[in-house]
């Protein structure tokens, strides 16, 4: 497909998705990479609570407190 065509397809609103390749696809900065952190217990507990009243994983808690975090650094 041309990339005209694809454009005027696009923005007519059609479905365009098979016409891409997303076997490959990547989203930059996404990687993720496998840490280990050790946490004292009463921080698991507390993670855990935390986690539970908001309905995440704590996985997820601790995710979205870092990001937070170094986005406010960042600033």
């Amino acid at each position: 497909m041309k990339a005209k065509k694809f454009d005027t397809d696009f923005n007519s609103g059609k479905n365009i998705s098979g016409s891409l390749d997303l076997s490959k696809i990547r989203r930059p900065n996404q990687e993720q990479r496998r840490v280990n952190v050790d946490f004292p217990t009463w921080m698991i507990d507390s993670l855990d609570k935390e986690a539970t009243r908001l309905g995440v994983t704590r996985q997820s808690i601790i995710k979205v407190w870092l990001a937070e975090r170094l986005e406010s650094a960042a600033q």
